[in-house]
């Protein structure tokens, strides 16, 4: 069957665009040439009721061809959301939410409502590849159906949550702090680590859980806001997870002193581009170059130190004096002190460096006092950095109870308070 004039064939016609009247359009859309009912399928000025026809199509290219067609009526849509199909879904999926701004559940316009069902099935599709296209299009909408966003956001496979969550403007801090807890599907919290401007609550949840892969995304974000007290917590766990150093090193701003820390166990490469930063302290600076020196004397990272026995050490306490009047001890030795499973030793350094007895120090140590064990890194000339990891490796204080430094890296305590712990331990 021809429809048409002269020697241009229907389907000339039809991609030609050439004015098609109702009656030539009703014969075209049954004709035998699947290609020309496609091809009037995406055409935008048919009327409804043919589209609606050709949603019917029993060839699933031509349905396809409606089901991407923004002129069709929003009734075909409602027959192709359970078209057998699947390309056809997703065609129909792309479209719909791209009408998703601003339509609610409660919509009163006919037009509005049926577009809000279509969407609302096509984001509940048995196929997760129909799920995503409606996640990927509406991810950015600021007005999208925020029922429909925190539906998407839920979903069981990672490729359909994570568009949302990683950019919806809809999802509130709420919604996303529900969601970390309680992780419905591996990758959804390591999306909500990569939005642009992460909440300081949301990246508090992130941090509380002990996703790894989570928190190296949140930490390689710049833009999320972390709390300092946060990213100390995080730098004390830091050591076994290697993949957080490169964005711990990262970081554009970094809690006082944190740069020494972080220098003591990151691989050389990372100490470099540590010592580089500009935002460094001097205190904080002189610590990371006594590492970068150590490092190129070959010491290796101011990691673990091998244990002593009371065998191959019978007086520690003298060895460290011995080593301390020749010039020996100082803050990279107690950094390997620290590091070392051995306590007799570290308490050694510290008494000498201190000029105290052994036992008082043993006694502060053990008393997980957070001022007394400052004031004893005062005493030994230690700067606020080491008097940190002296709370957090020696006495194992909770991360709450640390004694956080001043302003400037300085001392929180002052000096005859200092004194007076001191004292309050020798007695």
């Amino acid at each position: 069957m021809h429809v048409g004039s002269g020697n241009e064939t229907p389907l000339d016609r039809i991609r030609n665009g050439s004015a098609i009247g109702y009656d030539e359009a009703k014969a075209l859309a049954r004709h035998e040439d699947t290609e020309v009912r496609r091809a009037l399928a995406g055409r935008q000025d048919i009327r409804p009721e043919i589209l609606y026809f050709l949603a019917e199509d029993p060839d699933p290219v031509v349905r396809r061809a409606v089901a991407r067609n923004d002129a069709a009526p929003r009734k075909a849509d409602i027959l192709l959301v359970e078209d057998h199909d699947t390309e056809v879904r997703t065609g129909l999926a792309a479209k719909i939410a791209r009408l998703a701004p601003g339509l609610t559940k409660d919509e009163q316009d006919i037009v509005h409502r049926l577009t809000y069902e279509a969407l609302d099935a096509l984001a509940r599709d048995q196929l997760a590849i129909v799920r995503q296209v409606v996640s990927e299009t509406i991810r950015d909408a600021v007005d999208a159906p925020a029922d429909i966003v925190r539906r998407l956001a839920w979903d069981i496979e990672v490729m359909v949550a994570s568009p949302v969550l990683e950019f919806s403007p809809v999802l509130t801090d709420d919604d996303l702090m529900e969601i970390i807890g309680k992780q419905p599907v591996h990758g959804s919290v390591s999306a909500i680590s990569r939005r642009a401007n992460v909440s300081e609550n949301v990246s508090d949840a992130i941090a509380s859980t002990d996703n790894e892969e989570a928190i190296a995304a949140l930490l390689a974000n710049e833009s999320a806001q972390i709390r300092e007290e946060t990213l100390d917590m995080l730098i004390e766990q830091a050591p076994k997870r290697e993949t957080w150093h490169e964005p711990l090193v990262g970081r554009p701003v970094l809690p006082l002193g944190a740069a020494a820390r972080l220098a003591r166990f990151v691989s050389d490469r990372l100490v470099d581009i540590l010592e580089k930063r500009k935002d460094l302290d001097d205190e904080t600076k002189r610590s990371v170059q006594a590492e970068v020196k150590r490092r190129l004397d070959g010491k290796g990272p101011s990691g673990p130190v091998e244990k002593k026995t009371p065998e191959d050490d019978p007086d520690p306490y003298q060895k460290a004096l011995e080593m301390h009047e020749k010039g020996l001890l100082n803050e990279a030795a107690v950094a390997d002190a620290i590091e070392g499973d051995d306590p007799e030793w570290a308490s050694a350094v510290l008494a000498a460096m201190a000029g105290l007895p052994v036992i008082p120090v043993k006694r502060i140590l053990k008393s997980q006092s957070a001022k007394a064990i400052v004031s004893l890194a005062w005493k030994a000339n230690l700067s606020m950095d080491a008097a940190v990891a002296m709370q957090i490796d020696l006495a194992q204080l909770k991360h709450g109870d640390i004694l956080q430094p001043a302003n400037n890296n300085a001392f929180p305590l002052s000096e005859g308070d200092m004194n007076w712990q001191i004292e309050l331990f020798e007695d």
